[in-house]
């Protein structure tokens, strides 16, 4: 795979998928974006889970018993602090899988499904499969 767009697509055909993006996690820009967005606007949903996905990869209690994952890596080390964060709301669940972007700053895949029609764990290693296949320039 290598587009956004295929990787995205693709994410819609698990079970339950409602909407899929890839997030820039530092300025809230939605890169790609199918399906329908949480509260209906795409460009609102990119900047909250944004704001939360920050909240989570900076937050030193996610980061590992160490402290943040960037003082126990040396200084050119390219490693994310957190890989997945799976939220469970009462009727759906959204999936973010954070991804190493090839500039400054980072990204992330965001997948928003039906709770009643998803399986949780197969999304979630779909996910990570995508990701690994994305190909960012």
């Amino acid at each position: 795979m290598s587009g956004i767009d295929e990787c995205l697509l693709e994410a819609m055909r698990l079970p339950g998928a409602r909407g899929a993006a890839l997030v820039e996690w530092v300025s809230g820009l939605a890169l790609g974006v199918v399906g329908e967005a949480p509260g209906g606007d795409h460009e609102v949903m990119a900047a909250e889970a944004a704001e939360f996905a920050r909240g989570a990869a900076e937050m030193p209690v996610f980061t590992g018993p160490g402290g943040p994952a960037a003082e126990q890596e040396p200084a050119d080390a390219k490693a994310l602090p957190v890989e997945d964060v799976i939220v469970v709301a009462r009727t759906g669940y959204h999936l973010l899988r954070f991804l190493e972007a090839p500039y400054e700053g980072g990204v992330f895949l965001h997948l928003w499904l039906d709770r009643g029609q998803a399986n949780l764990a197969l999304s979630l290693m779909r996910m990570r499969d995508l990701a690994e296949r994305l190909v960012l320039e």
